[in-house]
């Protein structure tokens, strides 16, 4: 996927089970020049989301450390990302754990 003609891609993806809001942690190469390390796939009201790496201040208070300078590319990470989490998960995923492997 290309967001203003660089092309995005996870690198790393790191899944998590379990109730929780944070459902993975991921790293996004953009083209050939930036890893952005630290993306969060979260479930929210509205379904999936993905938030970028933050930063608390000396303010005690949360900071986006990346930004996206257009809805486009904004658009174009979180479909990245999500298409990369919802491929890790597989095709048959129904949120239980993985069956056990047949021993014959």
């Amino acid at each position: 996927m290309s967001a203003s003609g660089m092309e995005l891609a996870v690198k790393r993806l790191i899944r998590f089970d379990g109730a929780g809001a944070l459902k993975a942690y991921c790293d996004l190469a953009v083209g050939e020049a930036f890893l952005i390390k630290g993306l969060r796939v979260l479930e929210g009201k509205n379904g999936l989301f993905v938030s970028m790496p933050r930063e608390q201040g000396k303010d005690q208070r949360w900071y986006d450390s990346v930004v996206a300078m257009t809805k486009e590319a904004r658009q174009a990470v979180g479909r990245v990302v999500l298409d990369a989490y919802h491929q890790h998960l597989g095709p048959d995923h129904d949120g239980s754990p993985p069956a056990a492997p047949d021993v014959d």
